[in-house]
Parts: C-alpha cells; structure tokens; sequence
C-alpha cells in the first residue's frame, strides 16, 4: 500500500457509519458481553487466531467453564490444555497460552493486566492481542488491525482489493489515523471494523450490496480493480500437507486413553518420511513426548 492519504471526511465519516451499522448488526457473542472477564476476552483472542467463530465458541465456553480465571487454568497439566483445545488448529496457541496464564498469576497477581507494555511482555502476546485485550477487555483506545481491519481499509480508504500480503509501515498509519481519540469510541471501531471484515467485506465474497460504507468506498468508486498482488499471495491446499498430517498425530494421542505404541504411529495414513518429519516437529515443539526407552517404544502427550 504505498502513498495512501486518508480525505479529510473520508475516515470520520466512515468510522461513524460503520460504528452505526455495528450498534444493530453486531454478532452476539459471548466474549462481548458486559460480563465476559478480561481474561475471557483473552483467550477468546488466542483462539479466534485463523479459526473462525462458529468453531471457537463451544470450546470457549467449555473452557471458561473449567477454567474461569488464569489461576485455575494456570493448575492444568499440558496434557489437559492439549486435549481441551481439542480441533481448533495451531495446537502450540494453547501451550503458549498456559505459559501466559502462568506468568498472569506470577506477575501479575492472577489478574490480566490492562497495560500494553505489561501486555506485551506476557508469553505469546503480540501486537494484536495486546491491542484488542486493551480495547475489548479494557475499553482503552489501540490500533487493533487484524485480517478484516486491514481488508476494511484498504478497501474503503486505498481503493485496493485486498491489502498486501504482509501488514507494511503505511497501513500502520492509516490504521493510526483512522483510530476516534476517545477511549470508547476507539474501541467500539475497533470491534466494528473486525465485525464489518469478518461478516460483509470478506475477502472471497464480499457483500457490496449490504455494506453500510459503499457509498463512501474508494475500491467501489474505482470500479472494483483486482488484486494487484495476486501472483504473489501464498495458497495451499489441505490435503496431504504436514499440517494436516500433525494434526493426525495430535487427534491420535489426544484421543487415547494412555501412551500411543510408536508402531501405531507410523501406521497413519501418510508417506513414512512424512509421517517422521512431522512427529518430528511435534516433539520439536513440546505437543508430543518419545519414550524410546519403552519396550515398545510409545509416544504421548506432555505430563505436567
């Protein structure tokens, strides 16, 4: 994005627009609740991380059921955290996010703590999730800039199809400059921003028709152009990746009453060099344990 200049009534009048559309459109979800803690907030974060909603929720609430506080969850065995994140995806979020946990009730008397340089310095949180901890759980003014922030600018204020592959120093600005002084005005554009990307100017299938912006929308105005960095966008299928063949591994010793036989293992549907590389890479990174000295040698979650 190179050379973007927000209009003078340009980005006011969108923030008032599509807060407006927000205020009767807006998902009722239960991390956004008056009574949901900032600690709910948080992990809502940690998990929403490229899974979408439909499948977060009922883990989340089963999570915050049985672990209601960061002390609570601070006590669970990896081996729990593991099993409870269950199919969301990216099995080290959770790890990560029982380190943070940890670290909440050691620093911070169990409570999460609303400062972002505090933020910051907790495990596994990064310039996002400091961000929108510090709106949504807080109501503190940030620049939250997620996937459907950066796509809602884009469009609206750059005129472009899509925002670059990777989040550059001038969409930082325009995010900046975009962003109401007040506390709660920064927060509640913070939330409809991601909500207007998330449900109507999604990426593949946007909803030009229901978009409360459109008539103030530069990519519109320009007659829709494509994307201009089509070539350079990454896509993968799921079928046959190592990604899919840990998750294999990752349902297999989650699903077992006890250690898994490495024989059992290497009897999963995939090529054995994957297979190999992949469990690899799960011990690499603390999801799975080898015990080679086992007759027969086994493999199993993280014990405490």
């Amino acid at each position: 994005m190179q050379d973007v200049t927000v209009p003078g009534p340009a980005a006011p009048a969108l923030v008032a627009e599509v807060v407006d559309w927000f205020d009767h459109h807006a998902r009722d979800l239960p991390w956004r609740r008056p009574e949901c803690s900032p600690w709910g907030v948080l992990v809502s974060e940690v998990m929403l991380q490229q899974t979408p909603v439909v499948r977060v929720e009922p883990v989340w609430r089963e999570w915050l059921e049985r672990w209601p506080t960061p002390a609570a969850f601070a006590g669970a065995g990896p081996d729990e955290v593991l099993r409870a994140w269950g199919r969301l995806g990216y099995p080290r979020r959770a790890l990560r996010l029982h380190e943070c946990a940890r670290a909440i009730v050691e620093r911070h008397g169990g409570e999460v703590p609303s400062e972002e340089e505090q933020l910051l310095a907790l495990p596994g949180i990064g310039e996002y999730t400091a961000a929108a901890v510090l709106a949504f759980a807080f109501g503190r003014r940030s620049v939250v800039v997620d996937t459907n922030v950066r796509r809602v600018l884009a469009r609206s204020l750059a005129g472009r199809a899509l925002p670059p592959p990777h989040p550059t120093a001038e969409e930082r600005r325009l995010a900046r400059s975009v962003v109401p002084e007040s506390d709660a005005d920064a927060a509640r554009w913070a939330a409809a921003s991601m909500e207007l990307g998330a449900v109507v100017c999604t990426a593949r299938a946007p909803r030009c028709a229901d978009c409360p912006v459109a008539e103030l929308c530069a990519w519109r105005a320009a007659g829709y152009p494509a994307d201009e960095d089509a070539p350079r966008r990454r896509t993968q299928a799921w079928h046959g990746t190592d990604r899919q063949v840990r998750g294999r591994i990752m349902a297999l010793l989650r699903d077992a009453v006890g250690p898994v036989p490495l024989e059992v293992v290497e009897q999963l549907e995939a090529p054995r060099d994957q297979l190999a590389r992949c469990l690899d890479s799960l011990l690499a990174d603390g999801l799975a344990v080898l015990d080679g000295s086992a007759d027969p040698p086994f493999v199993s979650l993280p014990a405490r």
